[in-house]
């Protein structure tokens, strides 16, 4: 009982992650996610020169559904944070490049800005998982 108490964070962690990254890269392959006009801006201000942001967002969605899915998978882990980590660098980018679709005023952030402040506490549970994989290493 004591090893599914000291693995309980650990495996809600990759689960949550998992949840989080699975569920909004469907709603993006669908085309239903909330966050699609944000990601045609950025798009357009991006990748656009190099490829269509009708084909670009549904494969970002694979590819966070896919990103969610590694989280399961232990021994995948640190390529898992290293992804998610280039993967908030990405999603950061509006704060600064779109500041209308961000910002409503100086520190008051739009639905969308919090939308990606948020993004902080995915952030925080990946260093978890990487001491934690660290630690397990050593």
């Amino acid at each position: 009982m004591t090893t599914f108490f000291k693995q309980a964070p650990e495996n809600f962690s990759r689960f949550s992650l998992f949840v989080i990254y699975f569920w909004f890269g469907i709603l993006k392959t669908l085309g239903d996610s909330p966050a699609e006009e944000l990601v045609h801006h950025l798009c357009e201000i991006t990748v656009g020169l190099f490829i269509d942001d009708d084909l670009f967002i549904p494969v970002f969605g694979i590819f966070e559904g896919l990103l969610g899915i590694s989280f399961l998978i232990k021994r995948w882990t640190k390529y898992a944070i290293i992804t998610l980590w280039a993967h908030m660098a990405m999603t950061v980018l509006p704060l600064v490049i779109l500041p209308d679709d961000s910002w409503q005023s100086l520190l008051t952030p739009t639905l969308v800005g919090q939308y990606i402040i948020k993004n902080l506490a995915l952030l925080s549970v990946s260093f978890f998982l990487w001491r934690d994989h660290h630690e397990k290493l050593n």
